[in-house]
C-alpha cells in the first residue's frame, strides 16, 4: 500500500483528490496538510507527498526542500495549476520527484503516485527536457565524479525516462546490471532519486537536449 499526503490550502482540492485517489486499492490517503509546515510534519515517514507550490507559512518549494532533508525516502510530486517551467524547475532542484497539472484526471495522478513510489523512471522526461532547456549552458561540461563510459550511457537513459527493463534491452545487459550502474550512478551524483540524477545531469552538462528531442553524452558508449 502506498500512503499518500495531501498538501493544499483548499479542503476542496484536498477532497477531491483524496476522492480520485481512493479508486484505487493500491494507495491510501494518510494525512492532509493545509500549509507548508503541516505538510512537512504529516508527510515525514510517508511514501509519497502531493505538494501544492502556493501555500501560507512555508510555500511548496521550500516544504520540498525540508521534507527532502526530513525523510529522503519519501517522494515529493509538485501539484500546480498551469504549467509553469520556473516553479516546477525550481521545484525539482528543490528535490521533488515529478509533477502534476491539479486539472489531472484521476488515472494520471494515480499513476504519477505510482512511478514516483517505484523509482523506477522519471515522471514526465520530455517536460524535465523542456524545462531544463533554457537552464543549460554551452560551457565545457563540468563532471564532479569519474562516471565510466557505461554509466554515463545509463545516466543518459535515465533522462530520457527508461526504466530498468527499457535500458537493459537497449544496451543489451540483464535488468540485475542495470540496477547496480543505477545504484552507482546515484551514489555517485549523490542524488536521492532518478529525477534528481537527471537533473544534476543537464545542470552538470553531462547531458542536454537534443534538438529531435534525444539526450546526448559526453562520453562514449
Amino acid at each position: 500500500m502506498i500512503r499518500v499526503v495531501l498538501a493544499d490550502d483548499e479542503q476542496l482540492i484536498r477532497s477531491g483528490w483524496t476522492t480520485m485517489l481512493s479508486l484505487h486499492d493500491d494507495i491510501a490517503v494518510v494525512g492532509e496538510a493545509a500549509d507548508g509546515r503541516e505538510a512537512v510534519e504529516a508527510g515525514t515517514g510517508a511514501d509519497v507527498v502531493l505538494m501544492d507550490i502556493r501555500m501560507p507559512r512555508m510555500d511548496g518549494l521550500a516544504a520540498t526542500q525540508e521534507l527532502a532533508r526530513r525523510s529522503p525516502a519519501t517522494r515529493v510530486i509538485v501539484v500546480t495549476t498551469f504549467e509553469n517551467d520556473q516553479l516546477v524547475w525550481g521545484a525539482l532542484r528543490a528535490g521533488a520527484a515529478g509533477y502534476v497539472l491539479k486539472r489531472a484526471p484521476a488515472d494520471e495522478l494515480a499513476e504519477a503516485v505510482r512511478l514516483v513510489h517505484s523509482r523506477d523512471a522519471v515522471l514526465f522526461p520530455d517536460a524535465l527536457r523542456r524545462i531544463a532547456s533554457p537552464h543549460l549552458g554551452t560551457a565545457k561540461p563540468r563532471v564532479p565524479v569519474e562516471l565510466t563510459p557505461r554509466e554515463l550511457d545509463v545516466l543518459r537513459h535515465i533522462a530520457l525516462g527508461q526504466n530498468n527493463a527499457e535500458i537493459a534491452a537497449t544496451l543489451h545487459v540483464t535488468k540485475e546490471t542495470v540496477k547496480t550502474h543505477v545504484g552507482n550512478v546515484l551514489d555517485k551524483l549523490g542524488a536521492r532519486d532518478r529525477t534528481r540524477a537527471a537533473v544534476l545531469a543537464y545542470e552538470l552538462g553531462l547531458v542536454f537536449a537534443g534538438t529531435q528531442g534525444q539526450v546526448l553524452g559526453t562520453g562514449d558508449s
